[in-house]
């Protein structure tokens, strides 16, 4: 592998001599792609030597752009999310654009880069072609379709440090409204970045279509009936029996580009009557070829649900099972614990890194709690936009501010009325909303926004943060009030890395992921010995990838594992025939490594360790100290 990456490095060196100091065309030793974007940054008289300055716009600008690609920013906001802990692990960062290549959002790790280059990558800077050259961001967007930009295809030298991969997003009716881009460290070949691209953005443009299409019948179909109701379904709208919207998957099923919709006949693709697929579930096409799904009228069906938001109302709903903890025997006493005191009427505080399971262990104490079936609201303070904060937590009166909805909206903590109300991410609460949010629970009343009648409350509260509130208390950014109002009873999760049996685990998580395919046990260990900083949400999103990538009854090996797997060495087996090192010896040990390589990494900074471990400054010190001393003994 090495040694054909020094080989494309060579071509590429050679490639680049050729076109920037011989004024050559190097057909051939670059892809078409490059080439076309190389010779489109050299008569804009692009300098390719030149050091790109990128600095982001003032935050009252960003907000606008945010504000103006809200639709594109809200169903994006959950494959952000998926793919974050992931790129975190790999050094890698998830990036989304407007269709100008202006970021909106950023998300993961840009440690590989210098403080410039982590100022480039900011919500904010602009990555179009004709103002930064060759990159993927830009190039995909003049290209119209998924661009790879590896080391020194990028136009400009200084950005042969990044691997970029990049889909552009469309809408139903064919117009380009962004990209969403994984952009890497260029030493490092990101092997799956392309496709982990594009399944979010097929995703993306899938919910595109969860509002429906007005006056249009919308046709979702596939020649696999499993696959309906999924991001690879084909989607057609027709009006007056004509296409107007589709997404990729629909017109890759018929072999047509985005152009030709409002263009081609419904009667040009299909031999049977919409009427068929009404009545049967299945239509033939001009080929012969049956297809499967349903018809849906743009008015008469109700509206789906759109891309997940910061808030949900819901009743007590099962878990997602990728990413939820084991509720094991440790778990299932903490449940009963904090389910006592739910009962008794006090707040619970759940505390973990991200991707530990926090909300869904607050949905399965609702579940179990006398107020099981009450509404149960669930709040990200950390996705919430900040100015709307106030105005959704504790409602409005009509005409409170410019933008108000008319006749007001009640908030939150009123749909919460009898239930239980879920902070999640509580720790981000702006510092200047803390004082409202204490005076509400002290009180167990609020006043709209705008005035307005005081009105009484009744729910159960549980909050979650990944951040150690502690520290917050100690550095000012956390009310020690508000804290000592919500932490009567804290449950800690913890890390994957500290699970005693990761290898059953994630046996037990590939038999409900796995959809018959097999894990070998060499991959099953190299997962296994993997430490998961992002947890089971990681987890469940690599075992999720490795299924979205490979074929029904596949044999996954190692060779398929993201590239950040391969140089994890397996765990030892703990047997007895093995050692004398009985396996809680060998989980100290681990768990002592990984504290002093945490704060190795934290150049010695003891509290920043402990943050980034999830656990207190004093644990750390007690921990460290104790294996310290059973050397020297």
């Amino acid at each position: 592998m090495a040694q054909q990456q020094s080989q494309s490095d060579r071509h590429l060196g050679q490639a680049r001599r050729a076109f920037f100091e011989q004024g050559g065309a190097p057909v051939g030793k670059v892809p078409d792609t490059i080439l076309r974007s190389w010779l489109r940054c050299q008569r804009s008289g692009l300098a390719a030597e030149s050091a790109p300055h990128i600095e982001p716009v003032p935050a009252a600008r960003l907000k606008e752009m945010r504000e103006r690609h809200e639709k594109l920013w809200r169903l994006a906001r959950a494959e952000l999310e998926l793919l974050s802990s992931d790129a975190a692990a790999t050094g890698s960062i998830v990036i989304l654009t407007d269709e100008d290549g202006w970021i909106l959002d950023a998300e993961g790790s840009a440690s590989f880069l210098d403080r410039a280059g982590r100022v480039a990558l900011m919500p904010g800077a602009c990555w179009n072609e004709a103002q930064v050259g060759t990159n993927a961001i830009g190039t995909a967007i003049v290209e119209g379709r998924s661009v790879v930009v590896h080391g020194g295809e990028h136009y400009l030298a200084p950005h042969g440090i990044l691997s970029c991969s990049a889909c552009p997003v469309f809408d139903p009716y064919g117009l380009q409204v962004g990209v969403l881009d994984i952009s890497g460290d260029s030493t490092v070949r990101h092997m799956h970045a392309l496709g982990l691209a594009r399944l979010a953005v097929a995703n993306i443009e899938h919910r595109y279509f969860d509002e429906g299409i007005p006056d249009a019948e919308l046709l979702r179909l596939h020649r696999d009936p499993a696959l309906l109701g999924t991001a690879r379904e084909g989607l057609l709208a027709f009006r007056g029996g004509r296409l107007i919207a589709a997404n990729q998957a629909g017109l890759q099923l018929f072999g047509l580009e985005r152009s030709e919709l409002g263009r081609a006949a419904y009667t040009a693709l299909f031999e049977d009557a919409l009427g068929k697929l009404r009545d049967d579930g299945v239509l033939l096409d001009r080929q012969g070829r049956a297809l499967y799904g349903r018809v849906e009228d743009g008015q008469a069906r109700p509206k789906r649900p759109a891309a997940r938001p910061p808030i949900t109302v819901s009743s007590a709903v099962a878990p997602p099972s990728a990413d939820a903890p084991l509720f094991d025997a440790l778990l299932e006493a903490e449940l009963g614990r904090a389910r006592r005191v739910l009962d008794a009427g006090l707040p619970v505080l759940v505390q973990g890194e991200t991707g530990t399971g926090k909300e869904v262990f607050a949905r399965e104490l609702h579940r179990r709690c006398t107020r099981a079936g009450k509404p149960f609201v669930a709040v990200n303070c950390a996705a919430l936009p900040e100015g709307l904060i106030e105005a959704e937590l504790f409602g409005y009166e009509d005409g409170a501010f410019t933008g108000a909805r008319k006749h007001g909206n009640p908030g939150l903590l009123r749909q919460a009325d009898g239930g239980v109300l879920f902070l999640d991410e509580i720790g981000d609460m702006p510092l200047a909303l803390q004082p409202r949010l204490l005076r509400v629970l002290q009180e167990r009343e609020l006043s709209p926004l705008g005035g307005g009648k005081p009105v009484k409350l009744d729910f159960a509260l549980i909050c979650a943060t990944h951040r150690e509130l502690e520290a917050a208390l100690g550095e000012g950014r956390f009310r020690p009030d508000l804290y000592y109002r919500i932490a009567h009873h804290t449950v800690r999760m913890a890390p994957l890395r500290a699970h005693a049996d990761r290898a059953t685990l994630v046996r037990s998580l590939w038999q409900q992921l796995g959809q018959g395919r097999q894990l070998m046990p060499d991959a099953q260990a190299q997962l296994a010995a993997y430490d998961w900083p992002g947890n089971l949400r990681q987890l469940g999103a690599c075992l999720r990838t490795l299924v979205a990538l490979s074929e029904p009854s596949a044999v996954i090996g190692v060779e398929l594992l993201p590239s950040y797997l391969h140089d994890v060495r397996p765990l030892a087996p703990t047997s007895s025939a093995v050692g004398k090192q009985t396996p809680a010896a060998s989980l100290e040990a681990m768990a002592e490594a990984a504290m002093r390589q945490a704060v190795a990494d934290c150049g010695g900074n003891v509290s920043q360790a402990a943050r980034k471990l999830g656990i207190s400054r004093s644990t750390l010190y007690r921990r460290l100290g104790q294996g310290a001393h059973g050397r020297h003994a």
